[in-house]
């Protein structure tokens, strides 16, 4: 079995539960705005964003025309003239406050940190990641934080990886694994960038995308037989894991 030197993990729904602090923080700032909250309106925000990051993962537009147009496209859809980047502003400030770990994250991380070099690849907000890690005790682990507005990149741009790679002591990528959610970005661009992938999918979603992933894996507790070691229960986490 290959063994991993470095392990580049996603951050939304990989180790903290995006869905989670999405919904905490739309209820927040749609209550604040005296609207109706329906699923009806809750769905259709997360279909034009999820429209908006892939238009931005593909390069097609930027990050700002992402979070400053989200709300402006979804009042519109309902009738109503908001400003776009004031709602924007308040959401961020809820979303920041989102910090749910998704099951299993703390305990896979500071153990594995022990034995393997950790980073943080993740597309989204400077501010609201570095934030949202340090709040749920992770951001100690690993040994960089590399996100999409910082590096001028995002996944699953090429581009993004080699800024990534370039900054990684001792680089190999034959011993480089990334672990992460999204095929269209974490695995896509592990692909692209030619290192091994592994697809947290808790669900058991489809793939009907092509995309095809080193590996796969439905909970995070998996992924330690994935890189070969044998957990033991009932030790401190420097003592847990075995060869």
């Amino acid at each position: 079995m290959k063994r991993y030197q470095t392990l580049l993990f996603d951050v939304d729904d990989t180790l903290l539960d995006f869905g989670a602090a999405e919904r905490s923080a739309l209820r927040s700032l749609f209550e604040e705005q005296k609207v109706l909250v329906t699923p009806e309106l809750e769905e259709q925000y997360k279909k034009i964003n999820k429209s908006l990051w892939k238009s931005f993962e593909e390069g097609k537009i930027d990050r700002n025309e992402v979070v400053n147009t989200r709300f402006t496209l979804l009042f519109n859809e309902f009738g109503q003239e908001v400003d776009g980047v004031l709602l924007e502003k308040k959401y961020r400030h809820y979303l920041e406050e989102g910090h749910q770990l998704i099951e299993g994250a703390f305990e896979l991380i500071s153990t594995l940190q022990q034995h393997v070099e950790l980073y943080i690849v993740t597309n989204g907000v400077s501010k609201t990641q570095d934030k949202r890690l340090r709040d749920s005790g992770l951001y100690p682990f690993f040994k960089d934080i590399f996100i999409s507005e910082d590096t001028g990149y995002q996944k699953p741009m090429k581009e993004y990886f080699d800024y990534v790679f370039a900054r990684i002591s001792d680089f190999s990528a034959e011993k480089t694994l990334i672990i992460g959610d999204s095929l269209s970005s974490d695995i896509k661009g592990g692909n692209q960038a030619g290192i091994d992938t592994c697809w947290f999918n808790p669900n058991e979603k489809f793939n009907v995308t092509g995309i095809v992933p080193t590996f796969q894996i439905k909970r995070l507790n998996e992924l330690y037989k994935t890189l070969g070691f044998v957990k033991e229960e009932g030790c401190p986490p420097q003592h847990c894991l075995t060869s």
